[in-house]
């Protein structure tokens, strides 16, 4: 039987990379896009627009997938580095996964690849590096997003213990070629090589490729096992890292290095001279909180059970800095 993708947030960095490597197969690929987002339709892909806060705005996605193996992988999500979760966060993020998981019902698809996050896992207090879990809840993490990606994925296994197929992967910091959506890591990057970051600040995550992410989603619905969680990451590196490796590959210089808690009193400055610069902030409290956890996380479920390997983070950076310096015409 010929397979159907279906794949929200096309118009995203993870959901784009997906498609593209979709692209050029035999199965058929639909896209969905939010408002004022803008695709080509491929000779398989096909892109639709819809909200996913509005069920009946996305039933033309699903439509005629009857005679089809469908899969559905859901990237659609908003992402806010600020503490609150705000209406439109939880619309968008819980109210919106729910509503997918109602239509995977009704037209009865194959499987559903949930793509939650590691903010999702319950923060772990003092050192170690964390692994896959079932509990999940908005009261063991820190900030909106993270809540909000907490109380989807309890939603989602839940639908999966009353007999839906489902898959949960959960990347780490996304990096890599092919933004063009506002990834707020791929935007750091982006305004140190134009000079308009500020400072460097002390602290790090776990990066990942954003490439290595999409194989990860397609691996998990081919191989995943249903109600089972996957960490897709690759390894921790300091912000400093990252960008000296960006700096070496542009021409750049170094910038300072803050202590995190001096950027934290520099925060508020930062945030009001991003807002009269009409650029979105990139230290917020959120963000240094996350940027000093130290948190480490395993992906060793994920390449044992999926074939999960990802690539050196030198070469991830080095092929984002190529995207995003100007090409010559």
């Amino acid at each position: 039987m010929k397979k159907l993708f279906i794949v929200t947030g096309a118009g995203g960095h993870l959901g784009g990379t997906i498609i593209r490597q979709l692209e050029g197969g035999q199965n058929e690929v639909r896209g969905l896009l939010f408002r004022d987002e803008k695709k080509t339709d491929g000779e398989n892909t096909h892109y639709y627009r819809g909200d996913v806060r509005d069920a009946e705005s996305l039933r033309p996605l699903f439509e005629g997938c009857g005679d089809k193996e469908t899969i559905v992988i859901h990237t659609a999500g908003l992402i806010d580095i600020s503490n609150h979760v705000s209406p439109e966060l939880y619309d968008v993020n819980v109210k919106g996964t729910k509503n997918i998981l109602t239509l995977c019902r009704e037209y009865q698809v194959k499987r559903l690849v949930y793509v939650s996050s590691v903010h999702a896992i319950p923060e772990r207090k003092g050192k170690g590096v964390t692994g896959e879990t079932q509990r999940f809840s908005p009261a063991y993490v820190t900030g909106g997003y993270a809540k909000t990606k907490a109380a989807a994925t309890r939603i989602v296994l839940q639908a999966a213990k009353r007999g839906l197929d489902v898959v949960v992967v959960h990347p780490s910091g996304i990096l890599g070629p092919y933004d063009r959506s506002g990834n707020h890591l791929v935007q750091m990057v982006a305004e140190y090589l134009n000079g308009t970051l500020p400072a460097c600040v002390k602290g790090g995550y776990d990066f990942v490729d954003v490439r290595d992410v999409a194989q990860g989603c397609l691996l998990a619905a081919e191989k995943g096992r249903s109600g089972e969680c996957y960490i897709l990451s690759d390894r921790y590196c300091e912000i400093r890292e990252v960008l000296a490796i960006a700096g070496a590959a542009a021409g750049k210089k170094m910038l300072p290095v803050l202590p995190i808690w001096m950027a934290k009193m520099a925060a508020p400055f930062i945030q009001l001279h991003a807002r009269r610069k009409k650029r979105r902030p990139l230290y917020t409290a959120y963000s240094l909180h996350v940027l000093g956890s130290g948190e480490r996380f395993s992906h060793k479920k994920a390449t044992d059970e999926l074939g999960y390997h990802p690539r050196e983070l030198q070469e991830t950076i080095r092929d984002m800095v190529a995207d995003l310096q100007p090409q010559p015409v």
